[in-house]
């Protein structure tokens, strides 16, 4: 609930309720993804080499979680009196605060499957629980957000600076809702997980971290096709907001936003906790990787069909959602598997178990496509001049599609789908030539790993 809060209104928050300019807002997400480059692999060391009576994974999730839980109702609660300066540095600050700390409890929360599990049906059963109950908190703020923000802020939504403060209340009080269940979530995560013992790692240099992980080619395989994917499905998710609001149109335009994300949230949530197992049943994981991919690409061509022909029917719109969402559903949970994975490979290739620092690199390329994703669309909002002032400005009627020229409406429907396409189109082909590790080697693997932990006991 909390990266979606961030990856999918953050943009929305500053640039349309706060003023800030989209292009100062797409500068400020792609900066804060290059820290993180340099931040999230840190946070790894730091996280393998912890030695506590608690472990070395749940201090750093209980921190990492309060902390992260007191910048997102900050950065969500920006002072409404900062002039144009004031705001932008805010948000800024705000929002590489929340990646930090943020990198401070996911790091450790993923890390401990690999540290847990042995590989094969034990490690994907647990990843694919823990992806879907992800999945579930994602589909419950892609449904609920706007709806909570609206009643929560005590007011009508429309294009006005009364309706704006509306929003600006509302998502201040709804992000300190979120931070609350992420605090007692975590806490009941911290009280009822007991660690296993892990492999100690020896002491050793940042330097000597990144080589190992940039020796592991199945770990980068997984980590550039997580980019890919990610920077298509998050371009789509953060413009889809304003293609209601300024190209669908209507002064119903709110009704069908909820009623389009209520449909998308429930499917994405399906297609984790059933339309996965059931395939799974036939096909390996590699092979319903392929077929998640073939989904979307088609439903984004769909998406792009119905959008250019000024429809106005929202259930037309549940098509490409079915194909979009099932497959966003199904590559969360894969990509997290296919990573897992690599740390079994990492460990007899480099002769070092580097859970920790691989999953640093998962919240690293997450936070990374969500980053440039965020700008690529900051930059679409910002060439076709999209926002509440340049629409209040033109036509004074809530009914914001009709103050939109045809060209800016195309040029977000051809951002929002074509670049999704082609994002997604290449990472199916890297992936088919890159990854190695089909289910007879992961289990051949896992198997080689678990005689080197038992010599080494003996």
């Amino acid at each position: 609930m909390v990266y979606m809060l961030s990856a999918s209104y953050v943009l929305y928050y500053f640039q349309d309720v706060m003023g800030v300019s989209a292009a100062a807002m797409g500068v400020i997400l792609l900066a804060a993804r290059v820290f993180d480059a340099f931040n999230d692999p840190i946070m790894g060391v730091i996280v393998a080499k912890t030695k506590t009576r608690w472990g070395k994974f749940r201090p750093w999730l209980l921190i990492g979680t309060v902390t992260n839980a007191i910048v997102l109702y900050l950065m969500f609660s920006a002072p409404p009196a900062l002039d144009a300066a004031g705001i932008t540095a805010y948000a800024a600050v705000t929002y590489i605060l929340w990646g930090v700390t943020y990198t401070m409890m996911d790091i450790p929360y993923w890390s401990m499957i690999p540290a847990f599990t042995e590989g094969g049906k034990e490690r994907e059963n647990l990843t694919t629980l823990a992806r879907s109950c992800a999945g579930v908190g994602s589909a419950i703020i892609t449904i609920v957000t706007m709806i909570a923000v609206h009643a929560l802020g005590g007011g009508v939504l429309g294009a006005d600076a009364a309706a704006r403060e509306v929003e600006r209340v509302g998502f201040s009080w709804f992000s300190v809702i979120i931070a609350v269940l992420f605090i007692a979530f975590t806490v009941l995560t911290c009280v009822n997980v007991k660690e296993k013992s892990t492999t100690d790692m020896e002491t050793t240099s940042v330097g000597q971290m990144f080589k190992a992980l940039l020796q592991n080619d199945q770990t980068m395989a997984v980590v550039i096709a997580i980019v890919l994917i990610n920077c298509s499905i998050y371009i789509t998710s953060n413009l889809v907001l304003y293609f209601f609001k300024y190209d669908f149109g209507g002064t119903s335009w709110y009704g069908s936003y909820t009623l389009f994300n209520t449909f998308g949230g429930a499917i994405q949530i399906l297609s984790m906790m059933l339309f996965y197992p059931m395939l799974r049943r036939r096909f390996s994981s590699n092979k319903i990787f392929y077929i998640s991919l073939f989904m979307a690409i088609i439903g984004y061509a769909v998406l792009l069909l119905l959008a250019s022909t000024n429809m106005s029917n929202v259930y037309l719109l549940f098509i490409p959602a079915f194909m979009i969402f099932s497959a966003n559903g199904m590559l969360s949970v894969l990509t997290t598997i296919f990573l897992a994975n690599t740390v079994d490979y990492g460990e007899l290739k480099n002769n070092r178990r580097d859970e920790s620092v691989i999953f640093s690199m998962q919240t690293f390329v997450v936070k990374l496509a969500s980053g440039v994703a965020a700008f690529v669309a900051a930059m679409s909002l910002q060439f076709n001049n999209l926002s509440d002032a340049a629409v209040t400005e033109a036509d004074q009627t809530v009914d914001f599609s009709l103050a939109v020229a045809e060209s800016a409406k195309m040029g977000l429907r051809m951002t929002m789908s074509v670049l999704p396409i082609v994002g997604l189109f290449v990472a199916l082909i890297w992936f088919k030539f890159k990854y190695k590790l089909t289910e007879e080697k992961v289990a051949e693997i896992a198997q080689q790993v678990h005689e080197k932990h038992m010599k080494e006991e003996a």
